[in-house]
């Protein structure tokens, strides 16, 4: 999808109003649901539809957003795996949690004095389980069976941090493992493996819903792909007619169907909240090797190609089908969120995401509990969003910028570049393309006075 497609296709952003009235919270579902969350690995937010008009078909998500909402303007904190990843299951900011960056193996992770969903879960009978990259961990105390998770398999972490990676395999010279409940059960992949990876993901999905059909469950499955290197298995080779990234895609509609088919052969529709998503934008640099975002920028950035990520989700009787959302929303705020939902308590301790399911469900009267979401790139604070996703600040920072694109699984080359202090209306500019900070000084204040608010909780 270009900018212009974008623009011609998507709804203008509403405006929240600071004078509206206290709204009263919606009270949870008498019956706690099960939650499903799928979340994909460097995926950009044109890459399927409906958000995107990509040369491939994604039939099951298609179906999922009809079923659902599109959520055009769902952000991560970092745009980058291990502190988007450990936002999403802690509920904190990586300016909290110091989980920076993607850690290598044997990296520590999240500590575990922040607890994990399934942690949050388990005092109300949840079985948790966890399929797929979890990067958030890899040490005896940080991997899934010591983070609340009852079955788990995967990757500890990232695909290419392996012995055949095409610029620094030197920095990994231990076999990349397979785990499976707490064990390594394949001791080295390789690239004859690695095409199984979203085949036994999905396998362990359906069985795990069959299996406890009849109790609430957590069922996490964060794809390994689309990171690269790309993999998919036989039946999918050549399949989409666009690529390895096409048949990439395919494969991982494939499995959002086969596990949306489990559920509804076991009866579990309209008890059963699913989300869809991407711990980050893509990885541009990689080409055709990558997703598309009409976004500036991309993974490994605080502009919106990086952080923007396309998302749906699903729980009939009370999120509208067909629906689409332009509110902000972030992925910090998913743990209190299905924490309200399951009306089990918060963990003791602190949590950056707020309950926001008026916001999900369109409440009328609902805005925002935040004043703004932050965003960092590793250690470094860079950029803030009012609550409203009307307002984005960036303070001066340096970043990536592409200006070779690889190809065929090889990346391109970056440039340093930076940008002063910008003010961007993502209303009427959504690629962050005219500073508008003297225009509206009174904004910019605003945001500044919010970025200092974070520096000082965080960075002092």
């Amino acid at each position: 999808m270009n900018r212009r497609q974008f623009l011609n296709t998507s709804t203008a952003a509403s405006l929240a109003s600071l004078a509206l009235p206290a709204h009263a919270q919606t009270p949870p579902p008498t019956n706690p649901p099960n939650f499903v969350i799928i979340l994909l690995d460097d995926s950009g937010w044109a890459d399927y539809k409906p958000f995107g008009h990509p040369p491939y078909p994604t039939p099951n998500i298609e179906a999922l957003a009809r079923q659902g909402c599109r959520f055009n303007n769902f952000y991560v904190p970092q745009a980058i795996c291990s502190a988007s990843r450990s936002a999403l299951l802690s509920g904190c900011y990586p300016s909290r949690t110091k989980v920076f960056g993607a850690h290598g193996p044997g990296g520590r992770g999240l500590e575990p004095s922040y607890a994990t969903l399934a942690e949050v879960l388990k005092p109300k009978g949840y079985r948790s389980a966890v399929f797929g990259k979890w990067h958030i961990g890899d040490q005896p105390d940080t991997r899934p069976q010591a983070r609340g998770f009852d079955e788990s398999c995967g990757l500890m972490y990232s695909n290419d941090m392996w012995e055949f990676h095409p610029e620094a395999p030197q920095n990994y010279r231990q076999p990349l493992h397979f785990w499976e409940n707490g064990k390594v059960k394949v001791e080295r992949m390789t690239p004859d493996l690695q095409p199984m990876l979203t085949t036994w993901y999905t396998e362990h999905a359906v069985d795990f819903i069959s299996r406890n059909k009849d109790n609430p469950f957590l069922l996490y499955v964060p794809h390994s792909m689309p990171h690269v290197p790309l993999f998919r298995s036989e039946k999918f080779k050549g399949k989409s007619g666009a690529g390895v990234y096409g048949d990439v895609m395919m494969e991982i509609d494939w499995s959002i169907g086969e596990i949306l088919g489990a559920l509804k052969k076991n009866g579990l529709d309209d008890n059963t909240f699913v989300l869809l998503t991407s711990d980050n934008g893509p990885w541009t640099s990689y080409g055709n090797h990558a997703g598309q975002t009409p976004f500036r920028d991309a993974k490994g950035t605080s502009f919106d190609g990086g952080t923007r990520s396309a998302c749906v989700m699903r729980y009939p009787g009370h999120i509208k089908p067909n629906s689409a959302s332009t509110r902000a929303l972030c992925t910090i705020d998913i743990l209190p969120t299905l924490a309200h939902l399951a009306q089990t308590p918060l963990p003791k301790n602190p949590v950056d995401g707020l309950n926001v399911w008026d916001l999900i469900t369109d409440q009328p009267g609902a805005v925002n509990p935040h004043d703004f979401y932050a965003f960092t790139t590793n250690q470094t604070f860079e950029a803030v969003i009012s609550a409203d996703g009307h307002w984005k600040l960036h303070l001066p920072h340096t970043y990536r910028d592409l200006v070779e694109i690889g190809n065929n699984g090889a990346p391109g080359k970056f440039r340093q570049a930076s940008i002063d202090l910008s003010l961007f209306d993502l209303e009427k500019d959504p690629f962050e393309t005219i500073n508008v900070a003297e225009k509206y000084p009174e904004v910019a204040t605003r945001l500044k006075m919010y970025a200092e608010q974070h520096r000082k909780q965080f960075f002092e």
